[in-house]
Order: C-alpha cells, then sequence, then structure tokens
C-alpha cells in the first residue's frame, strides 16, 4: 500500500510524463509559443488547426488595429437589439453586448480582422444567402442576423442575436453597416 502511494505522489510531482526543459523559445516543451499560438494576433477565430489563414505577412501590409467597441456604441447595440444591453464586454478582437438576464434574449457582437471574414467565408461554403451591400466600403453583404463590412484591408462582421423575425433587423443591420464602414 505505502509503495503505491509512493508511486502517486511522484507522478503528482513529476507531472503526466512532460518534459520540462525549455525549448529554444524558452518556453516549456508542448507550450504554444506566440508564433504557433492562433490567438496571439488577437483574433479569437483564427485557424487554430495547422491550416493557413488568410492573414497580412508583413507589419507594413497590416491594417491599423481598430478597437471594435468603437465601431458600434452601447447606444447604437441597444437601437438594433430593440432592448437595454449591458456595458460592452471586449475580448481581443471582439466586443460582445448582451442583454441582462431578466431582460429579452438579446445580443450585438462586433468582430475585428481575419475572424470576421472567416465568418462570411464559411458561411458561404454553408450556402447562407448572402446580399450586397452596394455602396457600403469597399465590399459589404448581408445575411439574416450579420453584416460583413470590408474597408481598407479590414474585415468587420456585425451580428445580432434575437428572438424575433430577421427581415425585421435587415433596415437596422443595413445602418450599422454603413456607420461602420464609416469609422473605418
Amino acid at each position: 500500500m505505502t509503495l503505491t502511494w509512493l508511486a502517486v505522489a511522484l507522478f503528482a510531482v513529476t507531472g503526466c510524463g512532460g518534459d520540462s526543459t525549455p525549448s529554444p523559445t524558452g518556453q516549456p516543451a508542448g507550450e504554444p509559443t506566440a508564433a504557433s499560438d492562433p490567438l496571439a494576433d488577437g483574433d479569437p477565430l483564427a485557424d487554430g488547426g495547422g491550416t493557413a489563414v488568410d492573414t497580412p505577412t508583413s507589419a507594413a501590409a497590416a491594417p491599423a488595429v481598430v478597437d471594435p467597441c468603437s465601431l458600434v456604441s452601447r447606444q447604437e447595440a441597444e437601437q438594433l437589439a430593440g432592448t437595454t444591453l449591458n456595458e460592452p464586454r471586449k475580448v481581443k478582437a471582439t466586443c460582445t453586448y448582451t442583454a441582462p438576464p431578466s431582460g429579452p434574449t438579446a445580443q450585438v457582437e462586433v468582430f475585428v480582422g481575419a475572424g470576421a471574414k472567416k465568418i462570411l467565408d464559411v458561411n458561404r461554403n454553408l450556402g447562407h444567402e448572402l446580399r450586397e451591400l452596394p455602396g457600403v466600403g469597399d465590399e459589404a453583404y448581408a445575411e439574416d442576423r450579420v453584416v460583413y463590412v470590408h474597408k481598407g484591408g479590414q474585415w468587420v462582421s456585425v451580428r445580432l442575436v434575437r428572438l424575433n423575425d430577421p427581415a425585421e433587423n435587415r433596415q437596422g443591420l443595413e445602418a450599422v453597416a454603413r456607420q461602420v464602414a464609416d469609422r473605418l
């Protein structure tokens, strides 16, 4: 019995067989480095599966960093959602406005960067019906609950979550797309 506890204690001290010897990058073996971390560029929807993501390769080609919460204000998000929303929560390249738990279901999400383009590409591949929004940014598209805006090398998507007929959101989403394009 003592031998079993000794083996358990030894295993707990040494870990699960991982090597704690630092790699050439200074990180312990098996730990992600900034170069291998899909979230290192601030894009929460970057592809972490080892496939290439359409992102600029040089700092000179990269568009300026944009605060997603500056593209859609809380007041604009509330107007779009048709209800009061909480203060925004910014995480890397996203800004999310949520409804209080006591209110109706509503949420407005703003994505900036390659993740916004990836959402568009995935939805295209899934056969979602996209409408072109002429005169908005360099290019812009809308579907039932999402608008996508591209301007000056920057992609932005704004997604609305509501439990209503999507046709009711069309005018508001298109107005938000124009505002976003104007702010880029």
